[in-house]
This record gives C-alpha cells, structure tokens and sequence, in this order.
C-alpha cells in the first residue's frame, strides 16, 4: 500500500484548501479588533484628556488665589504688622480681619467647588479663615509646609476615605522653612468631595466608571464605582506615572475576574494623580465575536460535509481496493483460505466474487500438490528409520562372533537375549511413536551388552516420571549412545561413564548424552554440526546423520541434534524436538530436506 492512501489525499487537499482561507480570516479579523481598539482608545482618551484639563484647570485657578489675596490692600496691611502689641487684639486689628474674612468668602465662592483658605499671621498668631479666627501651633504649621500641592487622607466613621488637597504660601517665600520669622502664610485646601462630583459630571448616564489613581496614596472614586473592583484594577496598573511625556498611548488590555477590560488613563500634570477609566471589551466586540462565531460555524459545517464526502469515497472504493490488496498479500503468502465477502450490487463484489473463485480453486490445485509432496516424504521417512536397523545388526554380530571365539557364553546368551528384544522392538515398523520409557529401555538393553564387553563402563539415565510416557519416533536415542561407546569410551581406557537425562526445556523436551571420553575440539564439532545439515556422505556415519534428519523432518528446522563440551569431560550430544502434536509434519523442513538431498 502507498504511505498515503486516497483518504489520507483528500482530507490533505481539504486541509489545504481551509487553512489559507482561516488564515486570511483570523488575520483580517485580528486587524479589524485592532482597529477598533484603537478608535477606542483614542476616543476614550480624547474624553479623559478633555476631562482632566477641566480639573486641572480649576485646581490652577485655586491655586492662584494666595498671590491675588497677597496683593490685596486688606491682606498687605495684615502682613505689614511687625510687632504684637497685646494678647488681643484691638478694634482696628478686629475690623481689618472682618474685611479679610468677607473678601475670603467671596474668594471662595468663585468657584463651585468646596474650598477653604486659611491666613496664618505669624506676628499676631492667628489663623483667620471666612467663618472665623483661631490660634495656630507653630510647630503643626511648619512640620506641613512642604512645595507643591500636598495630600493628606482622613477615615470617617463609616471607614470611608476622604482626601485633603492643600497648597501653602508662604510671604516672603525666602522664610519658607521659618515659618515663625514669614511675614505671612495662606493655605488653600479642598477635599475629593469635589473631584467625586466632577467625576460623576463626566459620567454622565454611560457605562463609563472613571476614577483617580495616585500609588501609595488612595483612590478617588465616583459615586457608583464598584470599590472592589476598582481596587483589585489598580494592582494590575503597569502605567509609568512618573512618565512627563503625554503623548504616549496610556492604554493597557487587562484580564479580570474572566473578562478584559481596555484600560486608558491620564496623569495630571498638577497633582500627579491617573484618571483611569475602563471598559469592557466583550461589549465592544460584541458583533464581531458573532461575525467571528457564524463564519467558524459555517467553516465548521463545510469541513463536517466535506470529511462526510471524504468517508463515503473512502469507503466505497478505497476501502474495497485495499481488502483486495490485503488478500493477494495473502495469497502471495500461501494463505489460500482467503475469502471476500460482497456487499451490495456494485463492481466491487463482482470482483469479489471473481477472487474468490480464484482464491478456491489456486487451494484445491495447492491442495494435491502438498498432499503429494506429503506421501513422497513419509515415503522417504520410512527409508531413513529402516536405514539404522543394518548398522546396529552389524555391531552385534561382531560382538558375538568375538565372545564365541573366546567362548563367553552367557555374554553370548545377553547378547542373543538383548538382540531379541531389539528385533522384536524394531520390527514394529507400524508404530510412527513410541514412549520415551520403551526407547530408554531399549538403550538399557544395548548397554548392559556393552558393559559384558567392557567392564569399566558404566552409565546413569534420569528420567522423570511425568516424562515415561511422552512420545517420541523410535530409535533417536541408541545411536547417540552407540556414537558415545564408540567414539568416546572405546578408544579410551581411562573413560567410562555415560549419563543419559532426559528433561523439559524452552516448551519443548530435550535428551542429553555425556561421556568422559576425550571428546573434540571445537573446530572438528562445528564441522560435524555442520555435516548433519548436508547430505550424507562417506566420512559422516548414517546413524547420528539420520537422527537428524528424521527430527528435522518431523518436528522442523529447530529439531535435531546438537554437539558441545561435556562436563564429564567428553563430548555432549543434545538431542532437543518441540511439544507439536504428533505426526505433524513440518512443511518448510520437507521441502528443504528434499532440496539437500536432491543435490
């Protein structure tokens, strides 16, 4: 199958078709939100611009009336007097401060805002303000005197905040810090009373909440202002106050309580306090969220059609194209039970059909070829299980012609005796499988002749008793013990020993053969494995050869016989075959050995 299919193709086209378009969108519609952000921001500035010239203006026209009083004949005179002539004060000195008090009042009342201005004489040491005259401290009066308007905030009862604006001048100001030696001092104070009232003016019926924002000093809000709200808006300020450049664009985007507001604030150039006011975007960018909402609903809805169109091609061909491309795979494999099955009435079950027509008849015609095939070997199985009979036969008899020479004979009687259960055990040509106690039996019968012949043999078989009767194909096991008599005790008079064990391993059962003969080295073992593989010839005996073979025939390519290094010191053959059932045969392992065989 190719690495995209046509599903895959179509949904990729689709994709790439959407994402230019989305793209144009989200990019025209970021632009558009931009736009009227700024319109906003503009706007609103415009507004808080306007709103704080009409405050500091009138906070500068508030502070000009200590310079216009000290010009006035009344308040000169009062600040002509050097020297206190008694602790009270006489007739003159009462009328002049009535005329100060009337034209304090009227000085006052210019304005609409609530104001208070207070004359501080030092020589008589008097405060006079319109509604009356009061001795002052001195040390209160010099600890406030401070440049510039100063700012001082008191708590009513009902924890409410009220912020207390004063200005003091001093005459001559060169007595500005010894305030006992001035010839005059007058404080101008108003509270944020007076700003609460403007800042509802510019409220106006609006959705608008303005208020004043000084850092480490308090808020001054309008009369509906959520105070909270406010409160938690301000921590979130990252305006420059100290910044002297108004043109910069004092707006901030700042996300509270799960909405964002667009925040736009102006510095006072008097006080120093931000007028800040904010707004909520969502109703801003009401329209164009549910511009924003039906084209994403319509794109969502074409791109649902368009997968629905996508899914019925896709199943309809692709999906029938690629169940015929899986069922020739296996029959490529030799899976030759293969059906499809048809649905509905449309071309492709007219294929369906015709496949498996196909498919049929390619597993009757494979069907004879194997069965064939299968005779032909269990033919041939038969030959090589005949093959060891001779081999064997031709070893007894030369033992007992040897102990007839020497007439021994009860090792003749053993040898006759043993030599009949062996004949009667394999004349039973019938019999594919036998049990691993009868074969190990018959391995007994052959060492117990051995041992008449040589005297220092010995041997040990293990045998687990869940393994008695486990199934095995006859005579596997005594030439590997003949090989081990021959080849590795025989030709040494110091060996003896064969230990024959018998065991389960890897799901599968395995047969040991040791002795303490002197073995080989491992150049010669691994050509002697390797001989087994390949037809037999005139230097490789026929008895471990067809062992091999018969196994590998039987139980397949992992089944055999396997050489390594005894720890009795001698050679160890490890006869192993899997746990299959019996009389299976393995295919490949057929048709291999036919092949080597061939050659």
């Amino acid at each position: 199958m190719p690495k995209f299919n046509l599903f895959k193709k179509m949904m990729a086209l689709i994709l790439v078709m959407l994402i230019p378009i989305m793209g144009l969108y989200v990019y025209s519609n970021q632009t558009s939100t931009e736009v009227l952000r700024e319109e906003l921001h503009q706007s609103s500035r415009d507004q808080l611009r306007f709103f704080q010239h009409q405050v500091d203006t009138t906070i500068q026209s508030i502070s000009l009336w200590p310079n216009l009083l000290l010009h006035d004949p009344d308040i000169s005179e009062l600040k002509d007097i050097f020297e206190k002539k008694s602790p009270y004060l006489d007739l003159d000195t009462m009328m002049l401060i009535k005329r100060i008090q009337q034209k304090l009042s009227i000085q006052q009342n210019s304005l609409n805002w609530i104001s208070k201005l207070m004359i501080y004489s030092p020589t008589l040491e008097r405060v006079i303000t319109a509604s009356g005259v009061y001795d002052y401290n001195h040390a209160d009066l010099k600890k406030r005197l401070q440049q510039g308007w100063q700012v001082r905030t008191v708590k009513g009862a009902d924890g409410e905040a009220t912020h207390y604006f004063s200005l003091i001048t001093v005459s001559p100001f060169s007595s500005f810090h010894k305030p006992e030696a001035a010839n005059l001092i007058i404080e101008v104070e108003f509270d944020s009373g007076n700003i609460r009232r403007m800042l509802d003016t510019f409220r106006g019926d609006g959705e608008r909440n303005p208020f004043y924002y000084k850092e480490e000093t308090g808020i001054i809000f309008n009369s509906v202002s959520d105070e909270s709200f406010a409160e938690a808006l301000t921590e979130k300020l990252r305006f420059d106050a100290e910044s002297d450049d108004t043109s910069t664009p004092d707006y901030q985007i700042i996300d509270l309580d799960g909405e964002s507001f667009l925040v736009n604030a102006e510095r006072s150039s008097t006080t120093g306090w931000m007028l800040v006011d904010y707004l909520p975007l969502s109703d801003v960018l009401m329209p164009i969220k549910k511009s924003n909402l039906l084209f994403y609903t319509s794109a969502a809805a074409l791109l649902i059609m368009s997968l629905l169109v996508v899914y019925l091609i896709y199943a309809q061909v692709q999906v029938p194209i690629k169940q015929l491309v899986t069922s020739f795979r296996k029959l490529k494999n030799e899976d030759y039970s293969v059906r499809l099955k048809p649905k509905g009435d449309t071309e492709f079950s007219f294929l369906f059909t015709r496949f498996n027509a196909m498919a049929a008849q390619i597993q009757d015609l494979f069907g004879r070829v194997y069965l064939e095939k299968i005779h032909v070997k269990e033919a041939r199985l038969k030959q090589l299980q005949s093959q060891i009979n001779p081999h064997f036969f031709y070893n007894c008899f030369s033992f007992i012609s040897s102990m007839a020479k020497l007439q021994n004979y009860p090792a003749i009687i053993a040898m006759t005796q043993n030599l009949s259960d062996y004949y009667r055990y394999t004349t039973r040509q019938e019999r594919e499988f036998v049990a691993l106690s009868e074969e190990l039996e018959l391995v007994g019968n052959y060492l117990d002749i051995q041992q008449m012949r040589m005297k220092r043999l010995s041997y040990e078989v293990y045998l687990p008793p869940w393994l008695r009767q486990q199934r095995i194909p006859p005579l596997v096991i005594q030439p590997l013990v003949e090989n081990a008599v021959l080849h590795g005790i025989e030709p040494h008079l110091d060996a003896g020993r064969i230990v024959i064990r018998a065991e389960e391993r890897d799901g599968g059962f395995a047969i040991t053969v040791d002795d303490d003969g002197q073995g080989i080295v491992d150049a010669d073992m691994l050509e002697l494995q390797m001989k087994l593989a390949r037809p037999m010839d005139e230097e490789m005996g026929c008895g471990l050869w067809n062992v091999h073979q018969r196994l590998h025939i039987r139980y397949g390519p992992h089944a055999g016989l396997a050489f390594s290094r005894s720890p009795l010191g001698g050679l160890r053959v490890t006869l192993t075959w899997s746990a299959h059932s019996e009389g299976d045969f393995d295919k490949n392992a057929l048709t291999d050995i036919g092949n080597g065989q061939e050659e």
